[in-house]
Parts: structure tokens; C-alpha cells; sequence
């Protein structure tokens, strides 16, 4: 069984080399020191299992899982217990609290282990995402993968967002970015404050906005300052009236 570790302190890592000497089955295909190298590394080997810190420089645990399309099964290793222990409980395969036993840790293997039987741990994996992204708060930056390259872009850059297909088109002065979210996620994650949805599938930055023009029926086009016409629809007039205090 492959395993892959994710953690930029090597004492946390050589701790869990040290460990996991318990149990021949796992072989260590990778060692890795920050949330970049373990995106390639998943690529490369398809692990079975990975040992993910959270707090790690660049991009965190939980943005690096989000740029994985089938992420393994996670055992999480930090020393911040108040990152979503309740998710963790009900979605990972197991959270291991800085600094963990021998012991604690052989449970936590052997929990994944039982688990194998069930083939439940990537869907859990899976879950988790989904339960940390509807319980997260506001942030101030968005994490997607471009071909081979990480890119981060600062929620101060978007201009507007655009739904497609399953996907939402991230459009900034660089250019636009695929991200595999809901345009719901994005709604709540950017908040109110300086976006506003005119548009099943259109939220735009409130400040980029220049005019707003009629357009056919009862639809109107916002006009924003690179230029770009954003549809408004029936229902999204008024809420963009609203906030532009029309």
C-alpha cells in the first residue's frame, strides 16, 4: 500500500517514518515539504493513503486537497486542534493531535486499515471538503491548479466569476482560472460586502461596475471598467440596484 507524507517540519515526518516501521504492508513512496510537492507527488504515485499537516507555507492542507480531483484518504497530522475537529470526526479517517504516540498512531492506521474493507475512505475524503467548505469562513484568496502550475489568486483580483458546466471561470486581470466549485460556494465564501450575484450564473465585483445598460426583455448588462459586459437578469436587477444604491 502506498502512502505519501505531506509536512514541511522533517521531525513530523521522520516521527511517522519511525512509526509506520511497524507495519511492512505500507511502503513510503514520498516525502514532502509543502502542499505544491504533495499535488505532483498524488499525480505521480496514486497513493493509497496520505499523512497531510494543515498549517504548511504556500498553501495549506485543505487547498492542496481541493486541487486533487480524487483525493486519497487522509490522516491528518497538526497541531491545531481547532481545525474542524468535528469534520475531521465525522469525514477523516483519523486527525492525529502534534505530538501523537506510538500507540495513537497504530490506531489510526489500523482504523484505515478497516476501512479498506469497506472502500469507504475516499468518499469520506471527499466529504470532508464538502463539510469544511459549507462551515468555513470568508477567505481572502483562491487556490487553482493550470495545467502543471499552482496558481493563488487573491480575492482582491477578481474582477467576475462566470458558471461552466461544472465548473466557475475566475476572471481576473491575468486572465480566467477554472475552479471545480458552485457558484453557491463562491456566493457564500465571498460574501456580500463587495460582490453581489446578478445572475444564476454570474457574480460580479460590486466596485468594477461602470453602468448598467438595458438589454432585451427585462435583462440588463453591466458594463465594468476592463470593459467586459456581465448579463443581469429580472431578478438580479433590483438586488444590484439595491447595493448600488439605485
Amino acid at each position: 500500500m502506498r502512502v505519501i507524507l505531506i509536512d514541511d517540519e522533517p521531525l513530523a515526518r521522520s516521527v511517522v517514518i519511525e512509526y509506520l516501521q511497524n507495519w511492512p504492508e505500507i511502503e513510503i513512496v514520498q516525502e514532502c515539504n509543502d502542499g505544491f510537492e504533495g499535488v505532483k507527488a498524488i499525480a505521480q504515485y496514486n497513493p493509497d493513503l496520505i499523512f497531510l499537516d494543515i498549517q504548511m507555507p504556500k498553501i495549506n492542507g485543505f487547498e492542496m486537497l481541493e486541487l486533487i480531483e480524487q483525493p486519497p484518504s487522509v490522516i491528518f497530522t497538526t497541531a491545531f486542534d481547532e481545525y474542524a475537529i468535528k469534520a475531521f470526526e465525522e469525514h477523516a479517517v483519523d486527525y492525529l493531535l502534534k505530538p501523537f504516540t506510538r500507540e495513537r498512531f497504530d490506531k489510526a492506521v489500523q482504523k484505515w486499515m478497516d476501512q479498506q474493507q469497506r472502500s469507504e475512505p475516499k468518499q469520506n475524503t471527499k466529504e470532508l471538503l464538502e463539510n469544511l467548505q459549507s462551515s468555513s469562513p470568508k477567505n481572502d484568496r483562491i487556490v487553482v491548479k493550470t495545467g502543471n502550475k499552482i496558481k493563488i489568486i487573491p480575492v482582491t483580483d477578481i474582477l467576475f466569476l462566470a458558471a461552466d458546466d461544472d465548473y466557475v471561470k475566475i476572471h481576473t486581470p491575468e486572465g480566467s482560472f477554472l475552479k471545480n466549485k458552485t457558484m453557491a460556494y463562491f456566493e457564500k465564501m465571498l460574501g456580500e460586502d463587495n460582490f453581489v450575484r446578478v445572475h444564476r450564473s454570474y457574480i460580479v465585483r460590486i466596485n468594477e461596475i461602470t453602468r448598467i445598460d438595458p438589454y432585451e426583455k427585462d435583462s440588463h448588462l453591466a458594463i465594468l471598467k476592463s470593459g467586459e459586459k456581465v448579463p443581469v437578469s429580472k431578478t438580479g436587477y433590483p438586488k444590484l440596484r439595491q447595493v448600488l444604491g439605485l
